[in-house]
Formats: structure tokens, C-alpha cells, sequence
């Protein structure tokens, strides 16, 4: 895989497997890092971190990726396995508000969504809200009206 930084040597083979699996499925797209990220919700540098081994990607990224490069069914699927086995593998950077984690505790799957796979946001009172605007409509136009009658009459 020429043009890619070598993955650090301690890195386990799951991760290292499914690493080197991202990099091909990026490199069959032709796109730049920029491009990627452009085409997906993820930017250029989220790419540069999972494309190296610095961070695992969210599961929505993959799937991004997998649509852009083409993969679908059984081998879009078998892709998501490889990831979840690199998730589990991940090594943890241990920090001094967080120890390392076994397992898979310290990752979740990222609960950012592009804006277009985001379901729609209740808000408090937003019910209320379009209630009194309908009403408020409907006052005006009951006001234009009868404006228009007396102006006419």
C-alpha cells in the first residue's frame, strides 16, 4: 500500500487487518482525504485518524465509505464485522481523567449522524409553538379580510 504511513507495529491484527481493508476501499474511490470528507459527514482530519490507526471510525463512516466506493450486500456486511472486531481489538489510549479500558467499554459506536439520516428533534413545547402561529396566521388573514371588505364596501 504505497502512499500510506506505515501502521505502528504493536497495533493488534484485527485492527491491522481491517485498517489495510479501509485503505484499499478508499484508495478503489480515487478520492482525496478533502474529498472524502466532503462527500461524507466526516472531515478530512476524522479520515486521516481512521485511515492510520489513530482512531477507530464510527460505524456510519464505514457505511459512508462502503456507499462511496460501491461495496454493498455480503461484502459491505463482512466489512462491518471487520469493524466491529477492530472496535473490540482498538487500543485505548489511556488518559489521566480515564484509564484504559478493556473490551470494548471505552469506544461506543459514534452517535453522530449526518443531518440527513437525523431524526427529526422534539422540542419542549414546539407543539404549543405552531398552535399559537396558526392561530396568529389566522387572525391576520381574518383582519386582511375584513379589511378588504370594508375597502371595497
Amino acid at each position: 500500500m504505497s502512499g500510506w504511513q506505515a501502521l505502528p507495529d504493536d497495533l493488534p491484527p484485527e485492527v491491522r487487518h481491517f485498517v489495510e481493508q479501509l485503505r484499499r476501499l478508499k484508495d478503489r474511490t480515487g478520492l482525496s482525504l478533502v474529498a472524502l470528507g466532503a462527500r461524507t459527514a466526516y472531515s478530512k482530519s476524522s479520515w486521516h485518524r481512521y485511515l492510520n490507526a489513530t482512531q477507530p471510525p464510527p460505524r456510519q463512516a464505514v457505511a459512508a465509505l462502503c456507499r462511496i466506493a460501491g461495496l454493498e450486500g455480503t461484502d459491505a456486511e463482512r466489512l462491518t464485522v471487520r469493524w466491529e472486531l477492530a472496535v473490540q481489538a482498538w487500543p485505548r489510549p489511556a488518559s489521566p481523567a480515564r484509564p484504559a479500558a478493556s473490551g470494548s467499554e471505552g469506544y461506543e459506536d459514534d452517535p453522530t449522524l449526518p443531518w440527513w439520516d437525523e431524526p427529526p428533534r422534539e422540542e419542549p413545547g414546539g407543539m404549543n409553538r405552531l398552535l399559537l402561529a396558526a392561530v396568529l396566521l389566522l387572525v391576520l388573514l381574518l383582519a386582511v379580510g375584513v379589511a378588504g371588505a370594508v375597502a371595497s364596501g
